[in-house]
């Protein structure tokens, strides 16, 4: 079933198109990789899916839900807007982490602030914030963090810092995980602790859309791939077959640059 459906996606910011008629679903449980050169529209993409950026053009549907339709603009409040947000958990490329608060305190931040909403928020605080310090604990050991949950961000390396990132992600349980080239700010050695953590979110059926140029990382874990080359997917299919015997003559110039593990 797909969790995700996306159509006819547009975006521009000026003049300039970024976006242009970009469909694609998701199967819930899969992992999608989305590849390309830079300034191909990769990035605007999982903003419009975060809201981010609002789409010029065309409809995203999560779990049947329609959370943006271009043909039906609404002025939609913060509760709202926050609402629709929350189908996605988003990863940063540059971590995001806020430097006066440690590990837990960021992957609680937000869980916490959700809670002070629940009607029973004031009769059960206690209890209630007791939970979140216990979750939060909980993703921080999943990431192998557990000796670094009162360390600050200053304190931690890149990999852990993306890693504390991912697990503040998942502290909402969103329905899609989003990565925007996790590793990309990060060096060689410590690219693999992160990709490591991602592919075992993969193993556990983490819907995810991973932005990416590890190209060997792709193909292994992602279900499919979607190649986008000037705002359009050129390609899209079963990750090992786009990856391997691409079809499309600009994705076989693109793949060509890179070598296969």
């Amino acid at each position: 079933m797909a969790i995700l459906e996306v159509k006819n996606i547009e975006k521009s910011f000026g003049s300039t198109k970024v976006l242009k008629d970009v469909s694609f679903s998701l199967e819930e449980g899969n992992a999608l990789a989305i590849i390309g050169s830079s300034g191909s529209g990769k990035t605007t993409l999982l903003r419009c899916l975060n809201f981010l950026e609002t789409p010029d053009h065309g409809c995203i549907t999560v779990k049947d839900d329609v959370v943006f339709d271009a043909q039906k603009p609404e002025s939609m409040s913060e509760k709202e807007l926050r609402s629709k947000r929350l189908h996605f958990g988003m990863v940063f490329q540059a971590f995001h982490l806020f430097p006066q608060y440690t590990a837990l305190e960021n992957v609680t931040l937000a869980e916490k602030l959700l809670a002070q909403e629940r009607p029973d928020y004031k009769q059960n605080k206690k209890q209630i914030l007791e939970e979140i310090e216990a979750h939060g604990k909980e993703l921080l050991a999943q990431m192998g963090l557990s000796e670094r949950i009162g360390h600050y961000p200053h304190q931690l390396s890149g990999g852990q810092q993306q890693r504390v990132a991912i697990a503040r992600a998942l502290a909402l349980k969103p329905d899609i995980l989003c990565f925007d080239e996790p590793t990309s700010a990060l060096d060689p050695e410590l690219t693999g602790e992160v990709l490591k953590v991602i592919r075992g979110l993969a193993d556990q059926k983490t819907t995810m859309i991973i932005v990416t140029h590890e190209m060997a990382f792709a193909r292994d874990v992602a279900d499919q791939v979607i190649f986008m080359d000037d705002g359009y997917i050129v390609e899209q299919g079963d990750a090992k077959q786009v990856i391997d015997h691409p079809q499309e003559e600009r994705t076989k110039q693109f793949l060509s640059r890179y070598a296969q593990g």
